[in-house]
């Protein structure tokens, strides 16, 4: 309003990073720079092997040790994550950040309930635990019955509930970033456009960045504002995601935007003889 440049929630400056191995050393990212506004939908698409998630995790801090960022600068909330002493890190992650994983039974406790699940998190942010704030948690991500699914253990979960409560302790954490690492690679057609759209509203109400990692183009140029292409660590192209995906510059982008009419054929030619998709939906997806 005073004409002041607002801050932005996440900024690259010339990152480069590379992977040391005892096979040798190979580039991870190569001059990557951009910003996520506050608010923003912001979506990082590439095929496998692009630098997507070690963009994601160099954003918390989070690369594995044979990764190293050799230059530049990865700012969060106005922060060098780099400069930050240990306690310091931790405490970004759990008060301003949230992560959805990709494979969200392998990221839950196999040997806890649901319920213990999502006590810990509540008491870790000094929230009520009650059974009243428990189902309301999983009522807030649209699950039914949500006293029964309190009582199951994480592989009795089906992949579109397992990914609902994933999002439900990932929000309870009122992230002001939320980052999203291909959230619904694993779910069939219809359960992974519920649970986008749910994923979506939940952040719009919260007023969260969210960061999405993603190689599904369609569902990114319904839901984002802006999108940066990636290719071998590097930045292909980024902008408007309207401009990006229909008006793109670069051959590459062109050539996944291209893949997009067949992947989605595909999937409802699937979805018509798949006779298992609404036991899915019923309850979870």
């Amino acid at each position: 309003m005073n004409g002041m440049k607002q801050t932005a929630a996440v900024k690259f400056e010339s990152v480069w990073a590379e992977y040391r191995t005892r096979l040798g050393v190979s580039r991870a990212l190569e001059d990557i720079s951009f910003e996520v506004m506050p608010g923003e939908l912001f979506a990082i698409v590439g095929e496998s092997g692009s630098g997507k998630s070690t963009v994601a995790n160099a954003i918390g801090r989070m690369l594995p040790r044979v990764c190293h960022l050799t230059q530049g600068t990865v700012t969060v909330l106005g922060k060098d994550v780099a400069a930050l002493a240990a306690p310091d890190i931790r405490a970004l992650r759990k008060e301003s950040m949230g992560f959805i994983p990709q494979d969200p039974i392998a990221s839950l406790n196999p040997t806890m309930r649901v319920k213990r699940q999502l006590e810990l998190v509540l008491r870790e942010l000094d929230k009520p635990s009650t059974a009243v704030e428990l189902i309301a948690l999983l009522e807030s991500v649209k699950i039914l019955e949500p006293e029964r699914v309190l009582r199951l253990f994480p592989h009795e979960l089906s992949g579109g509930m397992a990914q609902r409560v994933a999002i439900a302790m990932a929000m309870a954490r009122e992230p002001r970033i939320l980052i999203a690492d291909e959230p619904t690679a694993s779910l069939d057609a219809q359960v992974r456009d519920e649970i986008l759209t749910l994923l979506v509203e939940m952040v719009q109400r919260s007023g969260a960045s969210l960061i999405w990692i993603s190689h599904d183009l369609g569902a990114v140029r319904r839901w984002c504002e802006r999108v940066m292409v990636m290719q071998l660590g590097k930045i292909v192209e980024m902008g408007p995601t309207e401009q990006v995906l229909g008006r793109p510059s670069a051959a590459y982008t062109r050539a996944l935007v291209a893949a997009i009419p067949q992947v989605q054929a595909a999937e409802r030619q699937q979805a018509g003889t798949n006779t298992e998709a609404p036991q899915e939906s019923e309850n979870d997806a």
